[in-house]
């Protein structure tokens, strides 16, 4: 706004002492006061003035209360990914002393990602149905719990690995008839004098801060470290891959049970999850071929160790994909594309979720050419690949 003519200037019009403005002048400065458009020594008159005019200083106040409310509010919520870009820049800018090993990342991420989800659950929330479900057999199974009985059951399934690295059994006393994940979490779930609670949140997260501490710590050396499931074992490097795969898994269950969106792992980490399930599917082909529930096939032969055999191409699309050939007739055979027999095509996250029991395998979303036989067993074997 420019300054009134120079008849209603009073004081030096050089600018070398005080602008002193009419009170007329002055009051009609106030809207542009308001609106923080009046030039340093037009808001210094004003200020001035309204220090000593009482009528000004009222009228000022409610027109600043009226720009008020011309503006629009902001929200007082904090953007949900400003922990993430926090973090990465932290770390960005200075590096862990003692870096996670990369074999322990994708562990190290999904937890991250299931804590931030928990963080600000009330009690509603914790004790939220959710049914876990898994492939048994030839036919689906389920069990009903809550969100914390969710988190309880992979404080006790995460204790698998913790006992293998030397840290506390988070059964303590509490005796399972089996290592076997399930038994494990039968066995606490009854010992339990009352339903799990959002208490359960904290030594789980200790617990997997104990896990990451001390893979970082044991180093690369430690990938190759057995960890035992009862039936089966699985090296270090693996049995935290399973773990990540399996907290993503429960993470999407206890989402929809609270009605909030969760995202698939990144595709570096979703594709190393179906890696782990490619490398499975042989072995899981020949225990469901010994337990009947497989078909031998019309060609099916015994492979030498190491030597290429019948196989299933099967191809990952979207996120996380690429290609993995599936030997039919011996978990120690080579899969190979000169002796393909059959082929499917499936979508990543759709793969992980029949991989987890959630899709049954006759409802698999697939491209499917070849060996009829062959898909169906490849298929099955994927779904049975999952467990409570």
């Amino acid at each position: 706004m420019p300054l009134p003519p120079p008849s209603e200037v009073v004081g030096d019009p050089a600018g070398n002492g005080p602008l002193v403005l009419e009170h007329d002048v002055l009051r009609s400065l106030l809207g542009a006061w308001a609106l923080a458009a009046c030039s340093a020594e037009e808001s210094a008159a004003v200020d001035e003035h309204l220090g000593v005019c009482g009528a000004c200083a009222e009228e000022a106040l409610r027109l600043r209360d009226a720009v008020g409310l011309l503006q629009r509010p902001e929200t007082l919520d904090l953007d949900p990914a400003l922990r993430t870009r926090v973090l990465e820049g932290c770390l960005e800018r200075r590096p862990p002393r003692i870096p996670v090993p990369e074999w322990a990342v994708p562990y190290d991420a999904e937890t991250a990602r299931l804590d931030a989800l928990l963080q600000d659950f009330g009690d509603a929330e914790w004790h939220a149905p959710v049914r876990l479900r898994w492939f048994d057999g030839d036919d689906t199974a389920s069990r009903r719990t809550t969100v914390a009985g969710v988190i309880a059951h992979l404080l006790t399934v995460d204790g698998l690995v913790a006992v293998a690295l030397g840290l506390p059994d988070p059964l303590g006393e509490i005796t399972a008839r089996t290592p076997a994940p399930a038994s494990r979490t039968e066995a606490y779930w009854r010992a339990s004098h009352f339903p799990p609670t959002r208490t359960v949140r904290a030594p789980w997260r200790e617990q997997v801060h104990g896990i990451v501490r001390t893979a970082s710590f044991t180093g690369s050396s430690a990938g190759g470290l057995p960890v035992s499931y009862g039936d089966f074992e699985l090296p270090l490097h693996d049995a935290l891959l399973d773990r990540a795969f399996e907290c993503w898994v429960h993470a999407e269950d206890i989402a929809d049970a609270v009605d909030y969106p969760y995202d698939p792992p990144s595709p570096r980490h979703l594709n190393r999850m179906i890696d782990l399930a490619a490398r499975m599917l042989p072995g899981v082909l020949a225990e469901r071929r010994r337990a009947g529930l497989a078909s031998a096939g019309p060609h099916r032969h015994l492979v030498a160790a190491g030597e290429p055999g019948r196989s299933l191409r099967l191809e990952i699309e979207g996120s996380g994909g690429g290609e993995w050939f599936i030997p039919l007739d011996s978990p120690a055979a080579v899969g190979s594309a000169a002796h393909e027999v059959a082929h499917v095509a499936l979508d990543g996250v759709e793969f992980c979720r029949l991989a987890a029991g959630h899709v049954p395998p006759a409802e698999a979303a697939a491209g499917q050419v070849g060996d009829r036989d062959a898909i169906r067993d490849v298929l099955f074997a994927a779904a049975s690949l999952s467990r409570m």
